[in-house]
């Protein structure tokens, strides 16, 4: 379906999400976890300011799906070269950006994967990039964090602490989803609003990251389980 114009301009040339991800973004390898291509900009605030500029809205959120965010890249490399963490269950990867969890897990033999996002360019992200590394992955736009993540076995996030309101939302989710007997993983650089003590450290590893969003070239990510609830 066509629904979005370039550059917000009567007359302008009309693109599919898909097809505007195609034209601000180019396939390669991600640094870190090199089993897996993504389609990444080059430039992260000028593909903003593009973005804003074709949805005629000033204070957009930033292109989450054109990047591999750090705590991302740290699930990413923690779910292939542990496959039994995936293997054959039902995955869930929340806030899902890019697809990068998503794409590791269903590389790892998961039985089925779901990404869900509240960004329409993320969800025609993650279906290039699936397609791209030969796997499938059902994304769509969904704000599940009122509920559980059922029936999912495994669910994965990526970075998604680094704002206090969101991480009010995202934890009461995990621990639900814990609650019910899932396996819950995240990755984190070092956000602030990560409660730490909740959590089991798995792995952690030096990670390359985007200039432009971060404040380091590297960034030490780590990744942690939800420990399961007291009692």
């Amino acid at each position: 379906m066509l629904n979005e114009t370039r550059d917000g301009r009567p007359g302008a040339v009309v693109l599919s999400d898909r097809d505007f991800v195609r034209s601000e973004t180019s396939p390669a390898p991600v640094p870190f976890v090199p089993e897996i291509s993504l389609h990444m900009a080059d430039d992260a605030i000028e593909l903003w300011e593009t973005t804003e500029s074709v949805r005629g809205e000033v204070g957009l959120a930033p292109p989450f799906w054109a990047f591999a965010w750090a705590g991302g890249v740290g699930v990413a490399r923690y779910v292939l070269d542990h496959p039994e963490v995936v293997a054959g269950r039902t995955v869930l990867d929340l806030a899902a950006g890019s697809g990068l969890v998503a794409i590791a897990a269903a590389m790892r033999g998961a039985r089925s994967v779901r990404a869900a996002e509240i960004d329409a360019y993320a969800v025609a992200a993650i279906g290039i990039n699936a397609e791209a590394n030969g796997v499938r992955v059902a994304a769509a736009v969904e704000d599940l964090l009122d509920g559980d993540g059922a029936p999912a076995d495994v669910v994965l996030a990526g970075d998604v602490f680094y704002e206090r309101a969101m991480a009010a939302r995202f934890l009461p989710f995990l621990e639900r989803a814990r609650a019910r007997g899932a396996v819950v993983i995240v990755g984190d650089p070092g956000r602030a609003y990560l409660p730490r003590g909740r959590f089991t450290e798995l792995a952690a590893y030096r990670v390359p990251v985007v200039a432009d969003l971060e404040d380091a070239a590297l960034k030490t990510t780590t990744v942690w389980e939800l420990a399961a609830p007291a009692g």
